[in-house]
């Protein structure tokens, strides 16, 4: 049922942000198709899982498992649609500024060259490959510990709300959304595992003195399941970005436009 849900999200995913570019089918098409595949992913994953359920012991290691092939699809497909979309963001306003000087005034409708999408992908690619691992790090690591399961819900949750937003005409960001989907698997973690109600297992062996036993249950106490900087620095992000981009943005135009009056 889960990897048919991730079917149906993913359809609809892709066919209003991913390929919208190409196809821009009408709604009712959409929902149609959407249900379609996901049932039909929903049908042939079921010999899939039967299979590999046979095989496996009744350990979460091993029950984990039959998440990692359909996260990886989904995650791929989801690495797809945000490159195919939102890198229109970047190379948009180099179209724009080649178009005007290819026709001498600015253009309702331009016409992107290849060399335009060659210089969007390999600044995509290379961005990625040097400055990628620290941010990818910090994202699927250091905020709450992720495994298979975890992951997949947070990139379902990613593509819903996508959906949603696309939907709605709201201008969101793909991976701010990813982030908030990895908070809420943390705090619900947090919620219902209560590590802070937890207490040192009876007949637990203390080699240490009694204030080093009490600061280790005092540790333990005041565990938490997300890291709570990460939480800030990234809140905090998302608060100052934004005025500061926009405050940046005047400043470099109203330099501009001092330069062109004294020449």
């Amino acid at each position: 049922m889960l990897v048919g849900l991730m079917g149906t999200a993913f359809t609809a995913y892709m066919m209003m942000k991913g390929l919208k570019k190409i196809w821009r089918p009408d709604t009712d098409l959409i929902v149609i198709l959407s249900i379609a595949i996901g049932l039909f992913v929903w049908i042939a994953s079921v010999p899939f899982i039967k299979s590999r359920a046979v095989k496996i012991g009744n350990r979460k290691k091993e029950i984990y498992g039959l998440f990692h092939l359909p996260l990886i699809l989904g995650v791929s497909l989801l690495c797809f649609a945000h490159g195919a979309n939102d890198v229109a963001n970047a190379v948009g306003p180099l179209a724009a500024i080649v178009s005007t000087f290819d026709a001498g005034s600015v253009q309702a409708k331009v016409n992107i060259p290849i060399w335009v999408m060659v210089i969007g992908a390999a600044g995509l690619a290379f961005g990625l490959l040097l400055f990628g691992p620290k941010l990818i790090t910090t994202v699927g690591e250091k905020i709450t510990r992720l495994n298979a399961p975890r992951a997949y819900c947070v990139a379902l949750a990613s593509a819903i709300t996508v959906l949603i937003a696309t939907t709605l005409g709201l201008p969101v960001s793909s991976t701010h959304i990813a982030i908030g989907a990895i908070f809420g698997v943390g705090f619900l973690r947090e919620f219902m595992e209560s590590p802070n109600k937890r207490r040192m297992k009876p007949g637990h062996k203390i080699n240490a003195t009694a204030s080093d036993a009490f600061a280790n249950v005092q540790a333990r106490l005041k565990r938490k399941l997300v890291r709570r900087r990460f939480v800030l620095s990234i809140g905090a992000a998302w608060v100052i970005t934004v005025p500061a981009s926009a405050l940046l943005a005047a400043f470099l135009f109203y330099l501009l436009q001092l330069l062109k009056s004294t020449v």
